[in-house]
Protein backbone atom coordinates (compact mmCIF):
# COMPACT_ATOMS: atom_id res chain seq x y z
CA UNK A 1 0.00 0.00 0.00
CA UNK A 2 2.68 2.29 0.56
CA UNK A 3 4.11 1.41 -2.35
CA UNK A 4 1.06 2.47 -4.36
CA UNK A 5 0.55 5.73 -2.33
CA UNK A 6 4.42 6.72 -3.07
CA UNK A 7 3.30 6.05 -6.85
CA UNK A 8 0.48 7.92 -7.09
CA UNK A 9 1.94 10.73 -5.53
CA UNK A 10 4.85 10.93 -7.47
CA UNK A 11 3.10 10.98 -10.77
CA UNK A 12 3.18 14.92 -10.48
CA UNK A 13 0.23 15.94 -12.08
CA UNK A 14 -1.16 16.49 -8.76
CA UNK A 15 -2.40 13.33 -7.77
CA UNK A 16 -2.44 12.14 -4.31
CA UNK A 17 -3.52 9.38 -2.35
CA UNK A 18 -3.43 8.33 1.00
CA UNK A 19 -4.31 4.80 3.02
CA UNK A 20 -7.78 4.38 5.43
CA UNK A 21 -7.80 1.44 7.23
CA UNK A 22 -11.48 0.17 8.29
CA UNK A 23 -13.62 -2.85 8.52
CA UNK A 24 -17.19 -2.28 6.50
CA UNK A 25 -18.46 -4.42 8.17
CA UNK A 26 -19.38 -1.48 10.65
CA UNK A 27 -22.34 0.08 9.75
CA UNK A 28 -20.03 3.57 11.36
CA UNK A 29 -17.36 3.24 9.17
CA UNK A 30 -18.74 5.00 5.61
CA UNK A 31 -19.08 8.38 7.76
CA UNK A 32 -15.65 7.88 9.42
CA UNK A 33 -14.18 7.49 5.53
CA UNK A 34 -15.85 10.22 4.14
CA UNK A 35 -14.33 11.99 7.13
CA UNK A 36 -10.75 11.41 6.86
CA UNK A 37 -11.20 11.83 3.08
CA UNK A 38 -12.66 15.30 3.21
CA UNK A 39 -10.12 16.35 5.54
CA UNK A 40 -7.05 15.05 2.65
CA UNK A 41 -9.24 16.42 -0.53
CA UNK A 42 -12.11 18.64 0.88
CA UNK A 43 -15.42 17.99 0.25
CA UNK A 44 -16.80 17.00 -2.62
CA UNK A 45 -16.93 12.93 -4.64
CA UNK A 46 -16.91 12.54 -8.56
CA UNK A 47 -16.19 8.55 -7.90
CA UNK A 48 -17.06 5.88 -5.60
CA UNK A 49 -15.64 2.09 -6.38
CA UNK A 50 -17.36 -0.53 -3.55
CA UNK A 51 -14.25 -3.03 -4.32
CA UNK A 52 -14.39 -4.71 -0.67
CA UNK A 53 -15.22 -8.07 0.08
CA UNK A 54 -14.31 -11.65 1.05
CA UNK A 55 -15.42 -14.83 0.35
CA UNK A 56 -16.77 -17.93 2.19
CA UNK A 57 -15.74 -21.64 0.99
CA UNK A 58 -18.22 -23.37 2.96
CA UNK A 59 -20.37 -26.77 2.75
CA UNK A 60 -24.48 -25.76 2.72
CA UNK A 61 -24.43 -27.87 6.06
CA UNK A 62 -21.73 -26.06 7.71
CA UNK A 63 -22.95 -22.68 6.97
CA UNK A 64 -24.03 -20.43 10.19
CA UNK A 65 -25.32 -17.85 11.26
CA UNK A 66 -22.54 -16.02 11.83
CA UNK A 67 -20.71 -17.13 8.59
CA UNK A 68 -24.04 -15.61 6.51
CA UNK A 69 -24.12 -12.64 8.18
CA UNK A 70 -20.06 -11.68 8.17
CA UNK A 71 -20.61 -11.76 4.22
CA UNK A 72 -23.44 -10.30 3.78
CA UNK A 73 -22.60 -7.36 6.02
CA UNK A 74 -19.15 -6.85 4.15
CA UNK A 75 -20.33 -7.38 0.53
CA UNK A 76 -24.16 -6.32 0.70
CA UNK A 77 -24.54 -3.91 3.38
CA UNK A 78 -21.18 -2.43 3.10
CA UNK A 79 -22.26 -0.76 -0.30
CA UNK A 80 -25.19 -0.10 0.39
CA UNK A 81 -23.97 2.25 3.62
CA UNK A 82 -21.47 3.48 1.83
CA UNK A 83 -23.04 4.76 -1.38
CA UNK A 84 -25.95 6.18 1.28
CA UNK A 85 -23.25 7.66 2.62
CA UNK A 86 -21.89 9.49 -0.98
CA UNK A 87 -24.86 10.68 -2.19
CA UNK A 88 -25.20 14.09 -0.75
CA UNK A 89 -21.60 14.67 -1.57
CA UNK A 90 -21.69 13.23 -5.06
CA UNK A 91 -20.80 15.31 -7.96
CA UNK A 92 -22.72 15.42 -11.56
CA UNK A 93 -21.65 13.45 -13.19
CA UNK A 94 -21.11 10.76 -10.63
CA UNK A 95 -19.14 7.42 -11.24
CA UNK A 96 -20.00 4.23 -8.68
CA UNK A 97 -18.44 1.25 -9.56
CA UNK A 98 -19.75 -2.01 -8.01
CA UNK A 99 -17.11 -5.29 -7.85
CA UNK A 100 -19.19 -7.92 -8.27
CA UNK A 101 -18.17 -11.27 -9.20
CA UNK A 102 -18.78 -14.03 -11.80
CA UNK A 103 -20.39 -15.73 -9.29
CA UNK A 104 -23.02 -14.07 -8.96
CA UNK A 105 -24.12 -15.95 -12.63
CA UNK A 106 -22.51 -19.12 -12.05
CA UNK A 107 -23.05 -21.51 -9.24
CA UNK A 108 -20.00 -23.04 -7.67
CA UNK A 109 -19.81 -25.61 -4.75
CA UNK A 110 -19.54 -24.83 -1.45
CA UNK A 111 -19.66 -21.13 -2.51
CA UNK A 112 -23.55 -20.47 -1.81
CA UNK A 113 -22.75 -17.43 0.42
CA UNK A 114 -20.37 -15.47 -1.60
CA UNK A 115 -22.26 -15.62 -4.82
CA UNK A 116 -25.52 -15.63 -3.62
CA UNK A 117 -24.34 -12.02 -1.96
CA UNK A 118 -22.68 -10.88 -5.25
CA UNK A 119 -25.68 -11.56 -6.79
CA UNK A 120 -27.56 -9.43 -4.52
CA UNK A 121 -24.87 -6.91 -5.25
CA UNK A 122 -26.01 -6.82 -8.63
CA UNK A 123 -29.98 -6.58 -7.90
CA UNK A 124 -28.38 -3.42 -6.10
CA UNK A 125 -26.27 -2.05 -8.91
CA UNK A 126 -29.33 -2.35 -11.39
CA UNK A 127 -32.02 -0.72 -9.05
CA UNK A 128 -29.70 1.96 -8.13
CA UNK A 129 -29.01 2.51 -11.68
CA UNK A 130 -32.40 3.27 -11.97
CA UNK A 131 -32.60 5.78 -8.82
CA UNK A 132 -29.85 7.88 -9.84
CA UNK A 133 -29.79 8.15 -13.59
CA UNK A 134 -31.68 10.99 -13.65
CA UNK A 135 -29.47 12.94 -11.89
CA UNK A 136 -27.07 11.94 -14.53
CA UNK A 137 -25.07 9.83 -12.48
CA UNK A 138 -23.80 5.88 -13.58
CA UNK A 139 -23.97 2.62 -11.27
CA UNK A 140 -22.41 -0.54 -13.33
CA UNK A 141 -20.80 -3.62 -11.55
CA UNK A 142 -17.35 -5.00 -12.66
CA UNK A 143 -18.25 -9.28 -12.62
CA UNK A 144 -14.98 -10.18 -13.56
CA UNK A 145 -13.50 -14.20 -13.77
CA UNK A 146 -10.88 -15.65 -11.57
CA UNK A 147 -7.66 -12.68 -10.82
CA UNK A 148 -4.99 -12.83 -9.17
CA UNK A 149 -5.85 -11.88 -5.59
CA UNK A 150 -5.87 -12.75 -1.75
CA UNK A 151 -8.83 -14.30 -2.44
CA UNK A 152 -7.77 -17.06 -4.87
CA UNK A 153 -5.82 -18.40 -2.12
CA UNK A 154 -9.13 -20.39 -0.19
CA UNK A 155 -10.46 -21.32 -4.17
CA UNK A 156 -10.48 -24.74 -4.87
CA UNK A 157 -7.33 -25.54 -7.30
CA UNK A 158 -9.76 -27.63 -9.12
CA UNK A 159 -12.13 -24.28 -9.22
CA UNK A 160 -9.20 -22.42 -10.73
CA UNK A 161 -8.06 -24.91 -13.46
CA UNK A 162 -11.96 -24.96 -14.96
CA UNK A 163 -12.17 -21.50 -14.72
CA UNK A 164 -9.10 -20.63 -16.78
CA UNK A 165 -9.94 -23.75 -19.58
CA UNK A 166 -13.46 -21.33 -19.55
CA UNK A 167 -11.16 -18.09 -19.93
CA UNK A 168 -11.50 -16.88 -24.27
CA UNK A 169 -8.73 -14.88 -23.57
CA UNK A 170 -5.15 -16.84 -23.05
CA UNK A 171 -7.04 -19.54 -20.88
CA UNK A 172 -5.41 -17.55 -18.07
CA UNK A 173 -6.20 -15.71 -15.13
CA UNK A 174 -7.07 -11.83 -14.91
CA UNK A 175 -4.41 -9.40 -13.20
CA UNK A 176 -5.54 -6.95 -11.37
CA UNK A 177 -4.75 -4.00 -13.97
CA UNK A 178 -7.09 -6.28 -16.34
CA UNK A 179 -10.40 -4.95 -13.87
CA UNK A 180 -8.58 -1.54 -12.81
CA UNK A 181 -8.79 -0.76 -16.76
CA UNK A 182 -12.44 -1.75 -17.01
CA UNK A 183 -12.88 0.41 -13.81
CA UNK A 184 -11.03 2.98 -15.48
CA UNK A 185 -13.24 3.35 -18.42
CA UNK A 186 -16.49 3.15 -16.36
CA UNK A 187 -15.29 6.22 -14.36
CA UNK A 188 -14.38 7.90 -17.13
CA UNK A 189 -16.88 10.52 -19.09
CA UNK A 190 -16.41 8.24 -22.38
CA UNK A 191 -19.16 5.72 -20.12
CA UNK A 192 -21.64 8.38 -19.46
CA UNK A 193 -24.36 6.49 -21.09
CA UNK A 194 -23.59 2.90 -19.51
CA UNK A 195 -25.20 2.42 -16.49
CA UNK A 196 -27.24 -0.93 -14.71
CA UNK A 197 -24.74 -3.51 -15.23
CA UNK A 198 -21.28 -4.75 -16.60
CA UNK A 199 -20.93 -8.39 -16.49
CA UNK A 200 -19.09 -11.49 -16.99
CA UNK A 201 -19.30 -14.48 -19.54
CA UNK A 202 -17.47 -17.77 -19.38
CA UNK A 203 -15.51 -15.87 -17.13
CA UNK A 204 -14.39 -13.15 -19.05
CA UNK A 205 -15.42 -9.50 -18.36
CA UNK A 206 -17.68 -7.85 -21.13
CA UNK A 207 -20.03 -4.95 -21.05
CA UNK A 208 -23.49 -6.49 -21.89
CA UNK A 209 -24.77 -3.33 -23.62
CA UNK A 210 -28.32 -5.30 -23.78
CA UNK A 211 -28.98 -4.89 -19.70
CA UNK A 212 -27.80 -1.16 -19.98
CA UNK A 213 -30.08 1.54 -18.79
CA UNK A 214 -30.28 5.22 -18.07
Amino acid sequence: MEALIEKIDGLGNGSKAIKIKADLRDPSVPKQILEQTFQAFGTGVDILINNAGAELVKPLQEITVEDFASIYDLNVRGPLLMTQAVLPHLRRPGRIINISSVGARYGFKDLSVYCSSKAALEGLTRCWAADLGAAGHTVNAVNPGPVQTQLMENIPKEYIEMQKSQTPVENRIGTVDDIAQIVAWLASEESRWISGQFSAHRFTARQDISEAVL
